[in-house]
């Protein structure tokens, strides 16, 4: 993998940021208020989480499109699991990650064991789970959660949202594992070239079920973290999610195409991209138009990521 493209594209997004922060702030005295950066970091934990684990995901070449219905899931059964099962909440908190531990695994085994494509069958568990959890939940909604619950999602420690503690841990956790480890080395390998992984020894079934499986496990903790900030459980939680991560991590200079991208680079493209939300919510523009922007910078990474890459090949 080139250094220099990552460099080169880290700190020209590093300079986007600056800029898109200095716009926006020069178009609300609100946005750079202690509140507003706060309330921004507590909106944007829940996509940092799986954000996180989609670098690894794209990063070998692959896509997981059902992390919204996986969140979604998991948030349902938290409630099924402690209200109506009536399991401690601890261990209704610990079954969620579970199962979407689980979730992920049957993902990495479809993609694995039947070579379907990623796109295909996340596409495919994508209506499953959302299916699954509409199908559980019957339309109702889990409320009435303890008091000490909500400290995880609306909390604070040492002035700062818990989930934001939550979210730097797992992203140390990221960027040792992807940036210093063997794992992380094989997970470059095979997004670079997945035959010559294999013919090198790398173990490419094992390797993509792992970061299947931890993408899943990430979306259940994500589900976790956003129950306790709404203070409520329904099915539709997550829906569109996936839009949101993939288009931090692609932004951050992750390649479609697999074998390049940062654990660094994701967390800009997820404070750019979070930026970009709150400005134009300041500015009045209602959720469809953000949809809109969304993809439109979705589609611009796309293109510039092109760009790089044939820059690097070159």
């Amino acid at each position: 993998m080139s250094l220099r493209f990552l460099l080169r594209h880290e700190t020209i997004l590093a300079i986007l940021v600056a800029i898109a922060l200095a716009l926006l702030a020069t178009q609300s005295d609100r946005f750079f208020t202690v509140d507003n950066l706060l309330n921004q970091g507590r909106l944007m934990a829940e996509v940092g989480l799986v954000a996180l684990a989609m670098t690894f995901v794209i990063v070998t070449g692959g896509i997981d499109l059902s992390v919204g219905s996986i969140l979604g899931l998991c948030a349902i059964l938290l409630g099924v699991f402690w209200k109506t099962l009536g399991l401690p909440l601890p261990a209704a908190m610990a079954l969620a990650l579970v199962v979407g531990a689980v979730a992920g695994l049957v993902n990495g085994l479809i993609i694995t064991r039947f070579r379907v494509p990623p796109l295909i069958a996340t596409l495919a568990t994508l209506a499953l789970y959302r299916g699954l959890a509409e199908g559980i939940s019957q339309a109702r909604s889990v409320r009435g959660y303890p008091d000490w619950f909500f400290g995880l999602g609306q909390g604070e420690a040492l002035g700062v949202p818990s989930q934001l503690w939550i979210l730097l841990a797992v992203t140390v956790a990221a960027a040792v594992i992807l940036g210093l480890t063997t794992f992380g080395r094989a997970t470059y390998s095979v997004g670079a070239n997945e035959t010559a992984a294999r013919f090198s020894g790398i173990g490419v079934d094992r390797t993509k079920l792992l970061i299947y499986t931890g993408s899943g496990l990430m979306a259940g903790l994500a589900a976790v973290v956003f129950v306790s900030r709404v203070s409520t459980t329904r099915s539709d939680m997550g829906t569109g999610l996936e839009l949101d991560v993939i288009t931090a991590v692609v932004l951050g200079g992750t390649s479609i195409f697999g074998g390049r991208g940062t654990i660094v680079g994701t967390v800009l493209g997820l404070i750019l991209m979070q930026a970009i939300k709150n400005g134009l919510s300041l500015a009045g523009v209602k959720g469809d138009g953000t949809i809109v922007v969304i993809g439109v910078v979705l589609i611009l990474a796309i293109l510039i990521g092109n760009l790089f890459r044939r820059d690097g090949d070159g």
